[in-house]
C-alpha cells in the first residue's frame, strides 16, 4: 500500500467523523471479472489501516492506473476518468510520459513498481481565496485546534455548494498561506476535468458567498483554475509567480519562502537553523561576559559534534556557525584567551563541513543575504589561526576541503626560509590543485618569528565574492599565510590552475575592509598552461583572478620610459619656460604671433604641472593609495593634464581660425578669454564635478595606486580619457583641413618641383603638429583596445613621456624667428653684431644660422607656392612671424 499524502493521527484525540483519507493500492489482476472482484471486496473493508481505530466507511473505489507488459517494456494507461499529474508519470527518472497518442501512456523499462511515486488521479481543480484576516502560525499547524476549525468550517461551506455537481467526489483544504490567510484547496472528481471546471466556475459566486458567511473575503481573491504551474507536497500548489513563506520542518527554527517557477518551486531565502544550534548561541551570551578558554573549547566541541551530526547544512545552519565562530574568535582576541590543540581541531573539523562543495547552492543564498558571510569566516580562521600558542606547533589538519599547517620557528634552527605545500582534491577531477607558499631566507632579518601558519581552500575561490561586474573567476586555491607580530617585503606564490584554458592572470588578495579581491603589492612572475607563479609584498590571503592586464614582461621597461622620459620632459619644458619669457615681447608683435605663443606657453606650463604631481602620485606608497594625499595629488594631475589637451585643442582651434577664416580677425581680448575659459575653465569643471561625484562613494581613486579609479560601479577615469580623446579626434579635423588647404594642385596639372616640395612640406608640418596638437595621445586608444600588444604600450610610453621634449625641438626650436630674438638676447659679441649690420643688413649673424632640425631649404618661406592665401597664412603660423 502506497499513501499519496502522509498522515499523522493523534491517538489521544478523537477523529473528525467528516476527515477523508485516500489510499493508493499496487495490485494485481488478470482480467476485467477479477477487476470487479477486487473492487467488491475493497468496499466490504472496515479498517484497511491498523492505526485507524474508528469506525471506517468505503465510500468509493476507483481503479486509476493500469499497467501492461510489452516486449519487456512497462506500459501504464490512466482509466475511469483519471489522468496523469503532475505531467510525469510512475518513477521520473525511470520512465516517460508519451504525450502525442491518445490517452497519454507512461512507458517504463523496468517492472518494478516500488519506486513509483505518480499514478493517474482523478480529475481534479484547484482554487484560492484570500481571508482579511490576521495570520496567525497555527494555521502551518494541520494539528492545531485553529487549523482544524478553519478547515472544517470551510470544507463544510463548499462541499454544500458542489454536491450538486455531477461527478463531483470531493474538496479538500491544502493549505493556509501567509499574506492575510490565503487559503487553497481542491476539488476532485470522476467526471472529466474540462466539465468539473466548467460547472465548478458556474457555481463560484455561490461558494464565495458561503465561504463569505464564516470570513471576510477580499474581492476578486475567489478564483478556480485547471492546472497549478507548480506542485510539490511540502510547498503545496501555486501559480508561476506565487510566493510562499512557510514554517521548516520538524527541529529546525525559522522559515523559508518559496517562488513558484517556470522550473517549478524554488526556494529564495531560507533561516532554518538547528534548535541545538539555536540553543547553543544562547549559551554563549550568558558566558559570554566571563568566558575561560575551558568554556570556549567545551562551546565548539559541543557545535563541532552538533555540525557533524546534522543531517544538512541548511543556509540557517551555516549563517548560524559562521556567527558562532566569529563570536568565539572575538571573544578569545579581546580577553587574550589561547586555543588548544583540540579546539584549533574541532574549528578546522567544523570549516571542513561547511566548505563542502555540496553547499555551494546555500553559500549562494546565504551570501545574498549577508556577503559578508564567506569573508568572515575566513577572517575567523585566520584569528583562531593565530592564537595558537608557539609552543603546540607544529601542527596540521588536512581535509577534504582545507588544509592547516602551523610550524615554530626558533634562533636554533636553520634558517633556509618558508615553505608550504599543499595538495587539494577537485571534485569530478582525478588531478589534484596544489599550491606552494615560498619566502626567502634573507626576509627572516635579526630574529626569527616564533610561528608561522598557512592554510589552502579550493572552496573560498567559490564563495569569497567577485565584483558583479568583473568577468573574472578565481582558478585556483586561496592561500593564507600569517607571522604573527612580524612582517616581511616578500612572499613567493604557486598557484595550480583549477581551469587550463582560462587566460589573462592576476595575483591578488582578499581585501577584508572593501570585501573584494585587490591586486596592491601583488605581481604576476610567470605562467604556465597548467601554473602561475606569484610575488607579493605582504600577507594575507591570496589568489589569481583571470581577467585583462597590463603584460607584466614589458613592466620593468615601461617604467623605465616613463620615468627617463618624465625627467628630460620636464627639463625641456622649463627650457622652454625660459625661451619664452625672454623672447615675450617680440612675441606680441602681431595678433597671430602673440595668440600662438599663448597657447605654446600654456600647453608647456600644464603639461610641466601636470608631470611634476604624476611624479608625486608615482612616489606615494600603495598603502597611501586610499589617503587623502592620494586624493589630492590625483586631483592636480587630473586637472593639469585636462588643461594640456584643452590648450591644445585651442591652439588647433586657432590653426584652423587662421586657415578657413584668412581676413576674419578677432580682437585679442576675446581670444585671449575664449582660449583661458577653454584652456582653464572647462577642465576645473571636469575635475571638479568628477572629485564631487566619485569622493564620498570612496570611488575616486585607485587601490593599488594613485591615479582615478576604474572599478565596477565607479569608473572616474572616463573623466579623463573620454576629454583627451576627444580633443584629440577634434584636432585631426583640424589636421586634415589643413593638409587639404595647403595641398590644392590645379585640376589636371602634373606635379611640379615646387609641388613635391609641397607634399614634403605636408610630412613636415605633421610631424611639428602632432605633438603640439596631443596626436601622440591617439596611440591610448591601442593600449584600450589591444592590451596585450607589448608594442602598443611602448609606443604610448615613448611619445607621451617624451613629449616636453618634442614640444621643445618642434614648438620652439624649430621656430626660426624665436632662435634669431634668441640668440640676438644672448650673443655677447654686441660690437661684433654692431659691425656685422653695418655691413650688410641682409645678412644675418654666423650664429643665427638656422636651426633645420626638420627643413629643408625654403621650407617656412613665402614663395610662389603659397602664393594662395591660405598657404601663405599657414607658413606664417607654423613658422617664424
Amino acid at each position: 500500500m502506497k499513501s499519496r499524502r502522509a498522515h499523522s493521527v493523534d491517538m489521544k484525540e478523537t477523529a473528525d467523523p467528516g476527515r477523508e483519507y485516500e489510499l493508493l493500492l499496487q495490485m494485481t489482476y488478470r482480467d476485467s471479472k477479477e477487476k470487479r472482484d477486487l473492487e467488491s471486496f475493497l468496499k466490504l473493508l472496515k479498517s484497511p489501516s491498523l492505526c485507524l481505530h474508528e469506525p471506517m466507511k468505503m465510500i468509493r473505489v476507483k481503479a486509476s492506473t493500469y499497467c501492461s507488459r510489452w516486449d519487456h517494456v512497462l506500459r501504464c494507461l490512466c482509466e475511469d476518468s483519471s489522468s496523469w499529474f503532475p505531467p510525469s508519470c510512475l518513477d521520473p527518472q525511470h520512465c516517460r510520459l508519451h504525450t502525442a497518442g491518445t490517452p497519454p501512456s507512461c512507458q517504463c523499462r523496468h517492472s518494478n513498481l516500488s519506486h513509483s511515486v505518480n499514478f493517474c488521479e482523478r480529475a481534479k481543480i484547484w482554487g484560492t481565496f484570500k481571508i482579511n484576516e490576521r495570520f496567525t502560525k497555527d494555521l502551518w499547524n494541520s494539528s492545531s485546534l485553529v487549523y482544524f476549525n478553519y478547515k472544517n468550517r470551510i470544507e463544510s461551506q463548499l462541499r454544500e455548494v458542489y454536491t450538486g455537481i455531477p461527478g463531483f467526489d470531493v474538496v479538500q483544504v491544502t493549505q493556509f498561506r501567509e499574506g492575510s490567510v490565503l487559503v487553497g484547496f481542491e476539488v476532485t472528481g470522476s467526471s472529466s476535468t474540462s466539465e468539473l471546471l466548467s460547472r465548478m466556475a458556474q457555481m463560484a459566486e455561490k461558494a464565495k458567498a458561503a465561504v463569505a458567511e464564516l470570513f471576510p473575503l477580499e474581492d476578486g481573491s475567489f478564483r478556480v483554475f485547471r492546472e497549478a504551474h507548480c506542485n510539490s507536497v511540502f510547498f503545496g500548489f501555486g501559480s508561476e509567480g506565487d510566493q510562499y513563506i512557510l514554517p521548516c520542518t520538524s527541529g529546525y527554527m525559522g522559515t523559508l519562502t518559496a517562488r513558484c517557477l517556470t522550473a517549478g518551486w524554488q526556494v529564495i531565502r531560507e533561516s532554518c537553523v538547528l534548535s541545538q544550534l539555536e540553543e547553543l548561541q544562547k549559551n554563549f551570551s550568558v558566558i559570554a561576559g566571563n568566558a575561560t578558554e575551558e568554556d570556549v573549547s567545551s562551546l565548539v566541541q559541543n557545535l563541532s559534534a552538533i555540525i557533524q551530526k546534522s543531517p544538512s547544512m541548511t543556509v540557517g545552519n551555516l549563517a548560524s556557525v559562521v556567527s558562532i565562530l566569529g563570536n568565539v574568535s572575538s571573544l578569545s582576541l579581546v580577553n587574550h584567551l589561547k586555543v588548544s590543540n583540540v579546539t584549533l581541531k574541532n574549528v578546522i573539523d567544523i570549516a571542513d563541513h561547511i566548505l563542502n562543495s555540496a553547499s555551494m547552492t546555500n553559500w549562494t543564498m546565504l551570501l545574498r543575504e549577508d556577503k559578508r558571510a564567506s569573508s568572515q569566516l575566513l577572517e575567523t580562521l585566520e584569528n583562531i589561526s593565530v592564537l595558537v600558542p608557539s609552543s603546540a606547533l607544529p601542527l596540521s589538519f588536512s581535509g577534504e576541503f582545507i588544509d592547516w599547517k602551523g610550524i615554530s620557528m626558533t634562533q636554533s634552527q636553520d634558517r633556509g626560509g618558508y615553505s608550504y605545500q599543499v595538495q587539494l582534491c577537485q571534485q569530478d577531477s582525478s588531478t589534484p590543485i596544489t599550491g606552494h607558499v615560498f619566502i626567502k631566507e634573507d626576509q627572516f632579518h635579526m630574529s626569527l618569528p616564533e610561528a608561522i601558519i598557512s592554510m589552502a581552500s579550493l572552496t573560498f575561490g567559490n564563495i569569497l565574492p567577485i565584483t558583479p561586474d568583473d568577468m573574472a573567476r578565481v582558478n585556483g586555491p586561496v592561500m593564507s599565510t600569517l607571522i604573527p607580530n612580524y612582517s616581511i617585503s616578500e612572499v613567493f606564490l604557486r598557484f595550480s590552475k583549477t581551469q587550463p584554458h582560462l587566460s589573462q592572470p592576476r595575483c591578488v588578495f582578499w581585501d577584508f575592509s572593501h570585501l573584494q579581491w585587490n591586486q596592491a603589492g601583488c605581481h604576476l612572475l610567470n605562467e604556465t598552461p597548467d601554473a602561475v607563479l606569484c610575488r607579493c609584498s605582504h600577507l594575507t590571503s591570496f589568489s589569481m583572478l583571470m581577467s585583462p592586464f597590463v603584460p607584466p614582461g614589458i613592466v620593468p621597461a615601461v617604467t623605465w620610459i616613463t620615468y627617463v622620459g618624465l625627467g628630460v620632459s620636464t627639463a625641456s619644458l622649463v627650457l622652454c619656460l625660459i625661451i619664452e619669457a625672454l623672447c615675450w615681447k617680440q612675441t606680441r608683435k602681431t595678433p597671430t604671433s602673440f595668440s600662438r605663443h599663448v597657447c605654446l606657453v600654456n600647453i608647456a606650463l600644464s603639461l610641466l604641472v601636470a608631470d611634476l604631481w604624476f611624479l608625486v602620485a608615482a612616489t606615494l606608497d600603495t598603502s597611501l593609495a586610499l589617503s587623502a594625499v592620494c586624493s589630492v595629488a590625483v586631483f592636480f594631475t587630473h586637472l593639469a593634464y585636462l588643461a594640456l589637451f584643452f590648450w591644445m585643442l585651442a591652439l588647433g582651434l586657432l590653426l584652423a581660425h587662421r586657415v578657413v577664416l584668412v581676413f576674419h580677425h578677432v580682437a585679442t581680448p576675446r581670444l585671449m578669454a575664449t582660449g583661458f575659459g577653454l584652456g582653464y575653465g572647462c577642465p576645473l569643471l571636469i575635475a571638479v564635478v568628477t572629485v564631487a561625484v566619485t569622493l564620498p562613494r570612496h570611488g575616486y581613486t585607485r587601490r593599488d595606486v594613485c591615479w582615478l579609479n576604474w572599478a565596477p560601479g565607479s569608473k572616474p577615469l572616463l573623466a579623463f580619457v573620454v576629454p583627451a580623446l576627444t580633443v584629440v579626434a577634434l584636432n585631426s579635423g583640424v589636421l586634415l583641413l589643413v593638409l587639404r588647404k595647403l595641398w590644392r594642385p590645379a585640376v589636371g596639372e602634373r606635379l611640379t618641383r615646387d609641388d613635391k616640395a609641397t607634399a614634403i612640406r605636408l610630412g613636415k608640418s605633421l610631424l611639428v603638429l602632432g605633438p603640439l596638437l596631443g596626436f601622440t595621445w591617439g596611440f591610448g586608444v591601442g593600449t584600450m583596445l589591444d592590451s596585450h600588444n607589448e608594442a602598443w604600450h611602448v609606443l604610448f610610453a615613448l611619445l607621451n613621456a617624451f613629449q616636453g621634449f618634442f614640444i621643445l625641438c618642434f614648438g620652439i626650436l624649430s621656430d626660426s624667428k624665436l632662435r634669431q630674438l634668441l640668440c640676438n638676447k644672448l650673443s655677447p659679441l654686441n660690437s661684433w653684431k654692431k659691425t656685422s649690420k653695418r655691413n650688410s643688413s641682409d645678412t644675418k649673424p654666423k650664429c643665427l644660422k638656422p636651426f633645420h632640425l626638420l627643413q629643408s631649404k625654403g621650407s617656412y618661406a613665402l614663395s610662389h607656392t603659397g602664393s594662395s592665401s591660405t598657404s601663405i597664412t599657414l607658413t606664417q603660423f607654423l613658422s617664424n612671424e
